[in-house]
């Protein structure tokens, strides 16, 4: 089976293909160049056409769902229609031109719609870890299953996922995700705020989306340039900034072990985990949690998603991998992110 994922990050685009036990596609697209000309992402696919699934950019996720079923509603649920942020509009031209086109993409959920996680814990979220964030899941689930030698549904970890904007820190208990904290309802990553305290939501009134591309530890540092890269190496001038990011992923473990008593390891994925200085500083603090490592991977270029992705894929056709989407019972998502907001006097705008 020829299958490719898709991860759209915020600093990337990235493709994970393969064809049986051959890699076929392995590259990542600069987001600058994708928001000049988003039909690059059509000619990264294109190139390895045919192929027997996609498993594309489903941004806040749904439960899977081809892309022939998606309607105005359902692309607005994966990727808001802010104009504020305008990468959103060329993601949301590629699925509608992936679908004028007749591409075999399949869209996946984001842990909010996993039965999975109980109720009570959904209380009042939307982002517990977008869809990327679950492909993520996937793919830890493979690496430590084959590590161990043990079976999918005996898998147990906690996730940092560490990304160029968001983080995100999951936990999985017996092979099922049980807890998500996302990028916008856990701690601030490296551009963004993450959650917000209640007191400033209210003082801000309506506030457009790209607001939450910003507050994190590059704006804690004081240098509109900074990259990942920089904070790490010159990690002593950017103290405050430092201490905020590398905490922030501390706090989102600890409350973790809530969910998760006894998770076999912790897990680093993410852009950010693969700087060196970033993955020693945080094996260091998560050291009294039990082993931490990186999540292991086939692929080269491409991020820990993307290959997550394939691996859905695989499994949603059938594939080698179908035991882990059973494990995660995707098939069985439901439901949207407005479904667990018990707020009253608020009037919700709904796609």
């Amino acid at each position: 089976m020829r299958i490719v994922g898709i991860d759209p990050g915020t600093g990337s685009f990235d493709f994970f293909g393969m064809d049986g036990g051959k890699i076929i596609l392995d590259t990542s697209v600069p987001v600058p160049e994708v928001a000049q000309n988003p039909k690059v992402l059509l000619d990264a696919v294109r190139s390895v056409f045919p192929l027997d699934m996609i498993v594309g950019p489903s941004g806040y996720g749904l439960p899977v769902t081809p892309i022939r079923d998606i309607i105005e509603r359902e692309l607005t649920l994966m990727v808001p229609d802010d104009k504020s942020i305008p990468l959103y509009d060329g993601i949301r031209m590629v699925i509608r031109s992936m679908q004028a086109e007749g591409f075999p993409v399949y869209f996946t959920p984001g842990v909010i719609h996993l039965s999975t996680v109980p109720a009570y814990r959904k209380a009042n979220k939307m982002d517990m870890g977008t869809a990327d964030k679950v492909c993520c899941v996937a793919l830890a689930i493979r690496d430590q299953a084959e590590l161990y030698g043990i079976d999918y549904n005996e898998t147990s970890f906690i996730l940092a996922e560490v990304g160029y904007a968001f983080n995100a820190v999951i936990g999985v208990d017996r092979g099922k995700v049980v807890d998500g904290l996302g990028g916008t309802s856990g701690g601030p990553g490296f551009i963004t705020l993450g959650n917000m305290d209640s007191e400033l939501a209210v003082r801000l009134g309506k506030f457009p989306g790209v607001v939450l591309f910003s507050g994190g530890a590059k704006d804690m540092s004081g240098k509109d340039d900074l990259t990942p890269e920089e904070l790490a190496k010159e990690h002593h001038k950017y103290k405050e900034a430092w201490n905020m990011i590398l905490e922030s992923i501390l706090k989102g473990v600890a409350a973790m072990m809530v969910a998760v008593e006894k998770p076999r390891e912790i897990l680093l994925s993410g852009r950010l985990s693969g700087i060196p200085e970033i993955a020693q500083a945080l094996t260091v603090k998560f050291a009294h949690f039990g082993k931490v490592r990186k999540v292991g991977r086939q692929a080269r270029v491409a991020k820990e998603a993307a290959e997550g992705a394939y691996i859905i894929g695989e499994g949603l056709l059938g594939g080698k991998y179908k035991g882990i989407v059973d494990s995660l019972e995707l098939r069985q998502a439901k439901g949207t992110m407005f479904d667990h907001i018990l707020l009253k006097g608020i009037e919700l705008e709904k796609p």
